[in-house]
C-alpha cells in the first residue's frame, strides 16, 4: 500500500516544523519515558483522521515510537499542511492527505485509511467513525473522538443502538475542552481572522454565535483585542453566563445588521441563514470556527452570487443585492484553514489525552462494551500534573489532616 500526498520533496520543511512543535510539547517526553521500553502499541494498527498539522505529527510519531503501525488522512479538505504530510510519509506512515482536496477526494482518503484494516480509529469530527460503521468493518476494538461535534454525532448513533465499539470522548476531558477549545481555539481563531483579513479589530463590532468553550475563548480574545463583542445563544444558562461575563447578549436578528464580523462556533446547522445575511450591512465578514462548514448557509450564499471574487487568500467577496459580503475560508473552520490551528503547548494537552486513551483502549478493550466513555480521571490528572511540571509550576498538596477532613 502507498499513501497519496501533494509533494514528497516538502519532507525536510515538514521535519523543521515538526521539530519546532515537538520542542513545545514536552508532555510527550514524560509519556515516552514511561512507555517506550514496553511499547504498548506494538502490533496495533491505528487509523487517524485528524487535521494534519505540525502538532498532529508529534502525536503520530510518538504513537509510532510506541510500536504502532499507522495510516492517516485529514479531518478537513482544506486544513492539511502539505509539508507535514510529506514528513509523515517519509517515516513510513501511510498518509492520504493534501490541501484543497475535493469532497470526493476527502471521502476517498478516509476510505483508504479504513482499508488499512485498523484496530483503533482516532477521529476529529466523526467522519471516520461514521464511514467505518457504514462500511460494516468489524475488526475495530475501539476509538477516540477529539471534538464536541464528533461526540454529539456518536451519542446519536449510540442512542439508536448503532455504535459498534467503545469510544473514548477525548473532547470531554478537562485537560482538553477547558484548554484547547477555550484558550487554543480562542487564540488561533483570532489569529486566523487577522491572517485572512489583515484588519484592525479594536473598536470593531464582533458577533460570536455560541457561548460554549470555543465561543467563550473567541469572545474573550476578541475583547482583549479591543473589539466590541456581542453573543447569541439558544441555551439560557450559557446566555446568562455570557451576560455576567460582560458581553451584550441578544438575538441574531438584533445584532446582524450592525456587526462588522460574525463568527459561528456552535456545532449546529444554519446558524446564519441566507435570510440573516440579506439583513447584514455591506462589508460584513463571515467566519466559522465550528468543525463543519454547515453553520453558515454557504450553499445559498454561492447560489446568490455564482462568481464570487477572491480578494485575499481565504477571503471571498460576494455581491448580493448591491451589498458586499465577505466569507472566510469557504465557511470551513477558521483557525485551521486561515491559520495553523491551536498552538503546540495547548495541543500537547489534547494529544496527550489521545495517546493515553489509545493505550487505555489497548489494555482494557475486552472489558469495554460499545458506548461513549470518558477519559479516565487518572489520565486527566496525570496530564495536568505533567503540564505543570513542564511549566516549572509547583502546587500545594493536602495534608493528612485535610485528607481525613475530606474523607479521602
Amino acid at each position: 500500500m502507498m499513501g497519496r500526498i501533494s509533494d514528497k520533496n516538502l519532507a525536510q520543511a515538514g521535519k523543521r516544523a515538526h521539530v519546532w512543535a515537538r520542542a513545545h510539547m514536552t508532555i510527550f517526553d514524560y509519556i515516552l519515558k514511561r512507555y517506550a521500553q514496553n511499547k504498548p502499541l506494538l502490533g496495533i494498527k491505528l487509523a487517524f483522521c485528524l487535521h494534519i498539522t505540525k502538532e498532529t505529527s508529534v502525536l503520530v510519531r510518538c504513537a509510532q515510537n510506541l510500536g504502532a503501525q499507522i495510516a492517516i488522512c485529514s479531518a478537513n479538505p482544506l486544513s492539511t499542511q502539505d509539508d507535514i504530510a510529506a514528513f509523515l510519509s517519509s517515516h513510513n506512515i501511510l498518509t492520504y492527505a493534501w490541501r484543497d482536496e475535493s469532497n470526493s477526494e476527502y471521502n476517498e482518503c478516509i476510505m483508504d485509511v479504513i482499508r488499512f484494516d485498523p484496530d483503533i480509529a482516532v477521529d476529529d469530527g466523526g467522519d471516520l467513525h461514521n464511514k467505518i460503521h457504514q462500511s460494516g468493518t468489524t475488526k475495530i476494538m475501539g476509538g477516540t473522538e477529539e471534538t464536541t461535534s464528533g461526540v454529539s454525532r456518536l451519542r446519536i448513533l449510540h442512542s439508536r443502538k448503532g455504535l459498534a465499539y467503545p469510544i473514548i470522548a477525548v473532547n470531554n476531558a478537562s485537560t482538553k475542552h477547558l484548554f484547547d477549545n477555550r484558550y487554543g481555539t480562542g487564540q488561533s481563531a483570532i489569529d486566523g481572522l487577522l491572517r485572512a483579513t489583515g484588519l484592525f479589530l479594536a473598536g470593531k463590532r464582533i458577533l460570536v454565535c455560541g457561548y460554549g468553550w470555543v465561543g467563550k475563548g473567541i469572545a474573550s480574545r476578541a475583547r482583549g483585542m479591543g473589539a466590541i463583542v456581542s453573543v447569541t445563544e439558544v441555551d439560557p444558562v450559557r446566555a446568562l453566563e455570557a451576560s455576567m461575563d460582560g458581553f451584550y447578549v441578544a438575538q441574531l436578528s438584533v445584532c446582524a445588521g450592525y456587526a462588522d464580523f460574525i463568527i459561528t462556533c456552535t456545532g449546529q446547522k444554519h446558524v446564519v441563514t441566507i435570510g440573516d445575511i440579506l439583513k447584514m450591512k455591506s462589508g460584513v465578514i463571515l467566519a466559522n470556527a465550528g468543525h463543519f462548514d454547515v453553520e453558515i448557509d454557504v450553499k445559498s450564499l454561492y447560489n446568490k452570487d455564482r462568481s464570487p471574487v477572491q480578494v485575499r487568500p481565504n477571503v471571498e467577496q460576494f455581491t448580493i443585492n448591491g451589498k458586499i459580503i465577505y466569507l472566510i475560508s469557504c465557511g470551513r473552520v477558521l483557525n485551521l484553514v486561515s491559520s495553523e490551528g491551536s498552538p503546540p503547548e495547548i495541543m500537547a494537552l489534547s494529544f496527550a489525552n489521545q495517546l493515553l486513551s489509545i493505550i487505555h483502549l489497548v489494555k482494557n478493550n475486552k472489558g469495554m462494551r460499545p458506548g461513549i466513555y470518558c477519559v479516565p480521571k487518572k489520565i486527566d490528572n496525570l496530564i495536568a500534573q505533567a503540564a505543570l511540571k513542564s511549566m516549572n509550576i509547583e502546587i500545594d498538596k493536602l495534608s493528612k489532616v485535610q485528607q481525613r477532613y475530606q474523607g479521602i
